[in-house]
């Protein structure tokens, strides 16, 4: 059994880290860490685990020491020690931050305010969004897990761009997100009263994942991808549904798009490629580690209009964090990760 480790158990990520792991039947969730509720039972802080996780949250140090993997389910900033840390142990760290995400210090830089205090360490860390990376994966000990629109987005658009099916000037990703993104601490606009019966855009033309999606879209297409990329929160808790338009190049129809999605997605479980007619949806996803994606063309413009469901705490986090976890680790890549989405 491999030993499992979460820091950062008692927010949302982690939260959902430990009842993943808690039915993966080749992992063993050993110890748990919490700044906010160090010493408290996992099942004081999250009443539904009773009976089921009763793992007091100790120290950061204590589940280094104690697993094989360690999960790190904090705010950007704080993972790098901890990495460095697992690095000098040979322990594997999958982080679901931001701190090994972005390929260029410049960039992280100005979009999280900090600076890699271990080039070399980031030098050996992968990006690890497993459909379009996961050879890149396999053997590696420092997962830069990837982010909620930062999976959704590139799932939705990857075999467009990537086999010059559309151009890569003037994308537009409109998304809109469930409260959980936003993490468990309270805020103005997490607060029910003003989310509820509510929708509107934050972060305009301003939101941190905006480069990592233009990473990713660019290593697919060969060439720098710039995106318009806003982001809505929805009053629900979970689901991140993204709705992504691209000018499709002269001469592509509606059955080349087509072709080229069945095929690149043909071996993928977690992407389920809907029917023509059908729109993909927040509610067929949720609890579940798939992503959902429909394909849509408007004959009028030419624009493909390509629209992706995902739950943002499981494959837009902790699922996806498992899946690269089985990657590592040699298992079938979908141990631990089939459980079905509720029909209502």
């Amino acid at each position: 059994m491999i030993k499992a480790g979460v820091i950062g158990a008692t927010g949302y990520a982690g939260a959902e880290l430990c009842r993943l792991l808690l039915s993966h039947p080749q992992a063993q969730l050993t110890a748990l860490s919490s700044v906010s509720f160090e010493g408290k039972a996992l099942s004081e802080v999250y009443p539904a685990y009773r009976g089921l996780c009763d793992l007091t949250c100790g120290s950061a140090d204590q589940v280094v020491d104690a697993c094989d993997v360690i999960f790190a389910a904090l705010p950007h900033g704080l993972s790098q020690e901890l990495a460095a840390q697992c690095d000098a142990k040979g322990k594997v760290f999958i982080d679901l931050g931001a701190d090994f995400r972005l390929e260029n210090e410049e960039d992280y830089k100005q979009w999280y305010g900090g600076e890699y205090t271990d080039k070399q360490l980031h030098a050996k860390a992968v990006y690890a969004l497993p459909e379009l990376f996961r050879d890149q994966i396999r053997g590696k000990t420092v997962i830069a897990n990837p982010g909620c629109y930062t999976t959704g987005v590139p799932l939705a658009l990857a075999p467009a761009v990537k086999l010059g099916l559309v151009e890569t000037a003037g994308i537009i990703a409109d998304c809109k997100s469930g409260v959980t993104g936003a993490g468990r601490g309270l805020t103005q606009g997490s607060h029910y009263p003003e989310l509820n019966e509510g929708m509107h855009p934050y972060k305009v033309a301003a939101h941190r994942h905006t480069p990592e999606i233009e990473q990713t879209l660019s290593h697919l297409a060969g060439e720098k991808v710039r995106i318009t990329f806003v982001p809505h929160l929805l009053p629900v808790n979970r689901g991140i549904l993204s709705t992504c338009y691209a000018r499709l190049k002269p001469g592509v129809d509606k059955q080349q798009v087509r072709r080229a999605y069945e095929d690149f997605y043909k071996d993928e479980f977690f992407v389920r490629l809907l029917p023509d007619g059908q729109c993909a949806d927040i509610h067929n996803i949720k609890y579940s580690n798939f992503c959902d994606v429909s394909l849509h063309i408007d004959d009028r413009t030419g624009t493909l209009i390509a629209v992706s469901a995902i739950d943002n705490m499981v494959k837009g986090a902790a699922g996806q964090a498992i899946q690269n976890m089985n990657l590592v680790f040699g298992l079938e890549e979908t141990t631990g990760l089939t459980q079905m989405p509720p029909a209502f």
